[in-house]
């Protein structure tokens, strides 16, 4: 039965008490509400359909986060990418309780997002880390709310079609800015455009996983999860011998911890060679474009990268029209 009192506050507090249930109790603003609400409980405590939601309406989004940092993002290969993620959805969402958010704010934070002129695929990867946080409360931690907010909003358009390619002019420069950094910074990007491995693959390199003999390495922990050989060139092999490496330390790359602490370096060399509109995720694509061009066919390319379908190995792919003109011309 519920019980119905006006408070001090001119709010009206509804109580509702059935045998075999916790005392359910909220405020409204005013009676009409609470009425309704009232109805609405007492229907599913009828069908046996009620859940508390208690715990929902009263936790915030922010102590949510903090315990998702603490026992779900330290299995990720990514965590230290999405600590930053969650620093900015706790900003936004922080002080709101799990109960309260719904599409709007959520489209409210996309847009928002999209406004700072970030790309969809980063605004995308906010909302998937998003909806997994309340996922994660819904189906593991035991807090009810009858639907992911998330999931009902448009998601951002998100432009695949990137054809970035270093010319040999700013590989010359870039080069040199990398090495003035560092002997270590300069192997790196060496590495990248010639095996076309991700940064966190060539940060993660151990000594231990390299064939200096049989001249190729091997990389355990991949995006798709399987482990891959990773032929070496002798511009490879010739940046891996400038190496030293750390006593006690099996990690060929140790100066960095993680991609974000060498993000960090990088930016600011790229920022020194004066080379625009240019990420290190584009040095795989150049190495992907330049396989093809050494006439290697589509299935050794994809040994070497990893790529599972063709439709993934030609958004990588960007081959120079003039080496096609003279391919063409040598008919």
């Amino acid at each position: 039965m519920a019980y119905f009192k006006q408070l001090k506050t001119q709010y009206w507090q509804v109580q509702i008490r059935r045998y075999g249930v916790k005392p359910i109790i909220k405020t409204f603003p005013t009676r009409d509400e609470a009425k309704i609400w009232a109805r609405l409980i007492e229907s599913e405590i009828d069908r046996g359909i009620y859940v508390s939601r208690y715990e929902a309406e009263h936790i915030t989004f922010s102590e949510l986060v903090h315990r998702y940092q603490k026992e779900v993002t330290p299995h990720k290969k990514s965590a230290s990418r999405e600590i930053s993620r969650l620093k900015c959805l706790d900003k936004f969402f922080g002080r709101i309780t799990l109960a309260r958010i719904n599409s709007e704010m959520v489209a409210r934070f996309r847009d928002e997002r999209l406004s700072l002129n970030l790309s969809g695929a980063t605004v995308i990867k906010d909302l998937n880390t998003l909806s997994h946080i309340i996922d994660t409360a819904i189906k593991e931690w035991g807090l009810y709310i009858s639907q992911n907010p998330v999931k009902n909003i448009r998601k951002p358009r998100v432009n695949n079609s990137r054809s970035r390619r270093l010319s040999h002019e700013e590989e010359i420069i870039l080069l040199a800015k990398c090495r003035a950094h560092s002997s270590m910074m300069e192997s790196v990007v060496i590495l990248a455009i010639e095996t076309a491995m991700r940064l966190g693959e060539i940060i993660n390199l151990k000594w231990s996983d390299i064939n200096i003999t049989h001249r190729f390495a091997i990389i355990y922990e991949t995006k798709n999860g399987e482990m891959r050989k990773i032929p070496l060139s002798n511009a490879s092999i010739d940046a891996l011998k400038t190496l030293t490496k750390l006593l006690g330390s099996d990690k060929v790359f140790w100066r960095w911890k993680t991609v974000s602490s060498f993000e960090s370096s990088w930016q600011r060399v790229v920022l020194k060679s004066g080379i625009q509109n240019f990420r290190f995720h584009d040095l795989r694509h150049e190495a992907t474009s330049r396989l093809f061009e050494m006439n290697l066919n589509m299935m050794e390319v994809s040994t070497i990268t990893g790529h599972k379908t063709l439709q993934m190995l030609k958004r990588y792919t960007h081959l120079s029209i003039d080496k096609i003109v003279k391919k063409f011309n040598e008919k």
